[in-house]
């Protein structure tokens, strides 16, 4: 009886052990499945104002990445925009999440930024081979962004796609691309991007270009204009509508009310969907992404 006493669980409140109360152990859970192909998330998951809103009292910092893989099925690492990470950084990420989970990653902002495209293959493949192979198969879209100062070049944007690697340790590489200046919005980039099978990233933000053609086998969506007095950043009916244009890009369809700029083509095999609620008044983004992932589970 007196050990019992010394050692009781109790959900709300924690563990009373040696005399004390000690806060309970933040459940971690067992992660979240895609589904048809659809995989919800944010960017990133180290975040201030995500402490004790998304992320429970008594989580320490170096469990965050282990607890918010287990809330989203994929998360855009955008930490290596600003420089590539050590091989043992990308093998600690993938043993901190759970099976089926999936980063995308965004590639160093240097190589895309400066000078011809056409130039940028050695350190394009420097990053791809210095490390993300320690992702394993956590390892999903690379992101290239293009940004606003880079005008559109369909041959010098062929050459830079032409010289990326197709696979990694026998896995195959799922380019996309992050257009950042107007130019690109034009039928011959979406003729590019296709005949490389390269993603392209469609935004509702309007301060990018809005290219809702489906290019490549991925379909990325970066939504970026979460309202900080909405709870779930979203409305419930937006939630919807995005969740049903990821249904239909799922379903190898393209959705009506979108801005495209070239005709559909027929998808090659099933597509995958990325949903990454990102920007915006990001202290609520994990909330829309739970929200949209609560909709899609429950529609099974």
């Amino acid at each position: 009886m007196e050990r019992r006493l010394r050692e009781t669980v109790v959900a709300d409140r924690g563990v009373f052990a040696g005399g004390a109360w000690h806060p309970a152990r933040p459940v971690i859970g067992s992660g979240v499945p895609a589904v048809d192909g659809i995989r919800v998330g944010v960017g990133g998951w180290t975040y201030a104002p995500w402490r004790h809103a998304f992320y429970p009292e008594g989580l320490v910092a170096r469990r965050e990445l282990e607890y918010a893989s287990r809330r989203f099925s994929t998360i855009e690492i955008n930490g290596t925009f600003y420089g590539a990470r050590r091989p043992a950084e990308y093998a600690q990420w993938r043993q901190q999440t759970p099976p089926g989970f999936v980063f995308s990653v965004k590639a160093p902002q240097h190589i895309t930024q400066r000078g011809p495209l056409a130039r940028c293959g050695k350190s394009a493949w420097a990053f791809i081979n210095g490390g993300l192979a320690e992702l394993g198969d956590r390892l999903g879209p690379v992101l290239w962004h293009m940004p606003p100062s880079r005008v559109f070049d369909a041959d010098d944007l062929a050459a830079f796609l032409d010289l990326l690697p197709r696979t990694l340790d026998g896995r195959p590489l799922r380019h996309v691309i992050e257009p950042g200046h107007p130019s690109f919005v034009d039928p011959r980039y979406v003729d590019v991007a296709r005949t490389f099978g390269a993603g392209t990233v469609y935004t509702d933000s309007p301060d990018h270009p809005a290219i809702a053609d489906v290019t490549g086998r991925v379909v990325y969506a970066r939504l970026m204009r979460s309202r900080v007095d909405v709870a779930e950043g979203y409305e419930p009916a937006e939630i919807d509508a995005w969740l049903d244009r990821a249904r239909t890009w799922g379903a190898g369809g393209e959705p009506e009310g979108l801005p495209r700029i070239a005709e559909p083509v027929t998808p090659l095999g099933e597509r995958e969907v990325y949903v990454y609620f990102i920007g915006g008044a990001k202290q609520r983004n994990p909330a829309a992404a739970m929200a949209m992932i609560a909709k899609l589970l429950r529609a099974q």
